[in-house]
């Protein structure tokens, strides 16, 4: 919750979501977790207000922001989900992929670019929804029978916090459809013809909104006795990480920022104007800001695992037992001593988009430990970004001069002044890490009708900051990243589909 005059935080709660893997490769999410994990941050973060002796009759808007591309079919007649979520990262869609690239003349990954913006790829919900038909018989059923509702994780929360199956609004923003590869990012609105392609329905698709404007009113949640936001206003939605760009005030042209969360994310606004890159980025909505206002348009790199790598490190080698005990193996020897880990966990996305790649950890010798492999980790990465942020310079022809940074993994000191290292411009931080939440806010505050959150440049509050600036030479700096880069090409084309960890469910 945040005071809409000073973008000040006045009280959060956060509750982890359990990520279960059923197969290799397999990332998936039980919807009603993910809705049971809300209604509980909203509980509990309205009683920390009434401690604080704020009255939550001053909440008067409500934004939502959600991991893009995970994908979820429910049944519109009991509400109930028909699978579990498919998470973004998951790879199970390897070999429906293949499969369409093969209806595809020359098999072009980027068939669909100067509509989508997007390559073929497992990353995004049409190829989770064509598996979901293919594989799940009682999603087919409901398709059939008139009953499936299919969105990405926002669809689903807005649906069953206005309604549900009394009468739920189906609908979803800009951002998040631009990231289905079934919407066409220039008239904005679902293409046709590559809902053709895929086979999918029109019908069970929802209606697209911009991303701030009034969906609908929340309703009480029966299994929550005080029902603390009913009737508020829910009038804001964005994709996290163009919440995030809006968080950190990305308004302008050639602003930039990069959110390192489970994976990393750098998005650069590009204006009015939708930029094609030539160097592995895609093109995104960033944001559109109501029904009559103009569709915004971002750059995007992005990177599959960051924070997952520090997880891994802790839940599957168990070197560690919480992510700030990763910062401290690393800070004690302030060095991978040559070695360099590239956790292609779920292949590798931009600037390569190679699914075959997987992790690879080389340069091991005698001497090396647990503490060089949690350095190496963290360099992962910045050399992930750094990746990316070249290919942004390439495609922007005007080379960033310092990087703005969001999300979790920001409160590590080490991690943020290796990036300053390896980028070799300053890393800018700031105080206040829930950017991402501060932008659907923003979105739901200055939505028409609410009102109460100006986003005219002059009326934004200044953010206070933290600078990490570059402390080795740009030499050293140049020749760690090319080891990394010759790391990286020894992980590509090590997984093949015809692999067994493509069958269908059990």
């Amino acid at each position: 919750v945040f005071n809409a005059e000073t973008a000040e935080l006045l009280s959060h709660h956060q509750v982890e979501i359990k990520q279960e893997f059923p197969r290799e490769g397999w990332v998936e999410q039980d919807p009603k977790e993910i809705l049971n994990s809300v209604y509980e941050c909203v509980e509990r973060t309205c009683e920390k207000m009434k401690e604080l002796n704020i009255d939550i009759a001053n909440i008067r808007a409500i934004g939502v922001t959600n991991q893009r591309e995970t994908t979820v079919v429910w049944d519109k007649t009991t509400g109930e989900p028909l699978y579990n979520a498919i998470v973004w990262l998951d790879l199970r869609t390897q070999s429906t992929v293949e499969r369409l690239l093969k209806r595809i003349p020359g098999k072009n990954k980027t068939f669909s670019k100067f509509k989508t913006g997007l390559p073929l790829s497992t990353y995004f919900s049409a190829v989770k929804l064509r598996w979901l038909l293919d594989n799940v018989e009682e999603i087919r059923r409901a398709v059939e029978d008139r009953r499936a509702m299919f969105g990405t994780i926002d669809s689903w929360l807005i649906w069953v916090c206005i309604c549900g199956k009394n009468g739920g609004v189906h609908c979803t923003d800009v951002t998040n459809a631009s990231r289905t590869m079934l919407f066409n990012i220039h008239s904005l609105e679902w293409d046709p013809d590559l809902c053709k392609f895929f086979d999918i329905p029109m019908e069970i698709l929802p209606n697209v909104r911009s991303s701030s404007e009034i969906y609908g009113l929340m309703k009480i949640c029966p299994s929550w006795e005080s029902g603390a936001l009913t009737g508020v206003p829910i009038s804001g939605c964005l994709g996290d990480q163009h919440a995030a760009l809006v968080g950190q005030m990305c308004f302008q042209d050639g602003q930039a920022k990069n959110t390192y969360g489970t994976g990393c994310f750098l998005l650069c606004n590009t204006g009015q104007k939708s930029v094609f890159s030539e160097h592995g980025l895609i093109t995104t909505i960033a944001y559109k800001m109501g029904k009559d206002k103009p569709a915004f348009y971002a750059l995007e790199g992005s990177v599959a695992i960051a924070g997952a790598v520090v997880r891994w490190l802790r839940d599957n080698l168990g070197i560690a037992k919480t992510a700030q005990e990763v910062e401290k193996l690393a800070a004690e020897v302030g060095t991978s001593y040559g070695c360099y880990f590239v956790p292609a966990f779920s292949g590798l996305y931009a600037p390569y988009w190679e699914p075959s790649a997987r992790g690879i950890i080389c340069g091991l010798t005698q001497f090396t430990n647990k503490n060089h492999i949690a350095f190496a980790a963290l360099e992962a990465v910045c050399f992930q970004t750094r990746e990316i942020l070249d290919a942004m310079n390439k495609d922007c022809g005007i080379p960033l001069s310092q990087l703005q940074v969001d999300g979790g993994m920001t409160n590590n000191k080490i991690l943020m002044q290796l990036q300053s290292d390896i980028l070799c411009i300053p890393v800018v931080k700031p105080s206040m890490p829930e950017t991402t939440a501060l932008g659907a806010a923003m979105a739901a505050g200055a939505a028409e009708g609410v009102g109460v959150w100006s986003l005219n440049p002059g009326d934004l509050t200044a953010v206070t900051c933290e600078r990490f600036e570059p402390q080795i030479n740009p030499e050293e700096s140049e020749y760690r990243y090319a080891r990394w880069k010759k790391a990286v090409m020894k992980s590509m084309g090590w997984e093949s589909s015809e692999g067994p960890s493509n069958g269908k469910p059990k």
